[in-house]
């Protein structure tokens, strides 16, 4: 029986989600149809799209996103102090970006008067707007709607194109997001859909590499912005580059048909994070098996628990790859 969204969604605890939709009916939609021959990869394009257009909307940032032919999986980041540093008037504009919102807000982001008598209403619809601006639920539900709107057209058909509701793992600390991010990242080289990294498409990590051959970073994902420091910007606290590198070298050792270490420099990154080099590639392959719930090291996922009120910490002993042999 599914758990409730409050039970597994707690930015109390952690801003950190990693997400995950599949598709239903039958399978291959998003890919080749072993049916009837048709391919549907456009509809990739689609996902693709639709997702970095709502990381312009929401107060939720994009870390990493990789869409398959039959699901998709994105680490997300809820930014609940730029929502909060929001004016009325960009909640609203943000809102009307995907809704046309009511008439009331229409005359308020248009700058007209409000009369007295609806200004407790225009309030109300304001704070509305603000919560749903941070909330993941919404944010995977203004992604897969039209998506799935789309699909049923093209298919002539009716019904539900997404299966059931959204997954979603809380991420409990740095070591976790990290290692999820990687996991996600490297979907198609490990389904062996393509060897290198600039050429794993409709995923994050292609953007990376690409902006980072420029000397950039994409502006529209959750930016790394290297080692912590105070009054830092927002973003990852590692350097593009080792990130880079790191999840390179893991992907040349999780293919079969490929041979590969994790070099000195990257293992100071696991060492950063307390990860044995063994552990690391166990997480970063195997992290969907796992860990079906809130993702951490053990302490982390004590704490969790013990603010949710769980009486089991499922999954505790996988908690145990987050850390040095």
């Amino acid at each position: 029986m599914p758990r409730p969204r409050r039970t597994q969604i707690s930015i109390e605890d952690t801003p950190w989600y990693h997400c995950c939709s599949r598709v239903t009916r039958r399978a291959m939609l998003l890919g080749d149809d072993k049916f009837t021959g048709k391919n549907y990869d456009h509809r990739r394009d689609w996902v693709e799209s639709q997702l970095l257009k709502l990381a312009g909307v929401f107060a939720i940032d994009v870390a990493a996103y990789a869409v398959m032919s039959n699901h998709l999986h994105v680490v997300l980041y809820v930014d609940l102090e730029t929502v909060n540093r929001w004016s009325d008037r960009t909640v609203v504009e943000q809102w009307h970006k995907l809704f046309s919102g009511t008439e009331i807000t229409q005359k308020f982001a248009k700058g007209e008067v409000i009369e007295e008598y609806q200004v407790a209403k225009l309030k109300h619809l304001i704070a509305t707007y603000r919560s749903r601006l941070c909330d993941i639920s919404w944010f995977m539900r203004c992604l897969n709607e039209p998506i799935a709107r789309k699909a049923n057209i093209e298919d002539n058909c009716t019904g539900h194109f997404w299966e059931g509701r959204f997954k979603s793992q809380a991420l409990l600390d740095e070591a976790a997001v990290l290692a999820c991010m990687a996991y996600v990242e490297l979907n198609p080289i490990r389904a062996k859909m393509v060897d290198t990294l600039e050429n794993s498409d409709h995923t994050s990590i292609q953007l990376r590499v690409n902006a980072a051959l420029k000397g950039e970073q994409p502006t529209k994902l959750l930016p790394f912005i290297g080692d912590e420091q105070l009054n830092q910007p927002k973003g990852i606290n590692f350097a593009l580059k080792d990130y880079l590198e790191l999840v390179d070298e893991t992907g040349r050792i999780i293919r079969d048909d490929k041979r590969g270490s994790i070099s000195a420099n990257s293992t100071k990154i696991l060492t950063r994070l307390n990860i044995s080099s063994d552990n690391w590639i166990k997480l970063t392959s195997e992290f969907g098996k796992l860990f079906h719930g809130p993702v951490g090291e053990t302490q982390s996922l004590t704490r969790y628990c013990e603010h949710l009120q769980k009486r089991r910490r499922h999954f505790s002993k996988s908690c145990l790859h987050f850390q040095a042999d």
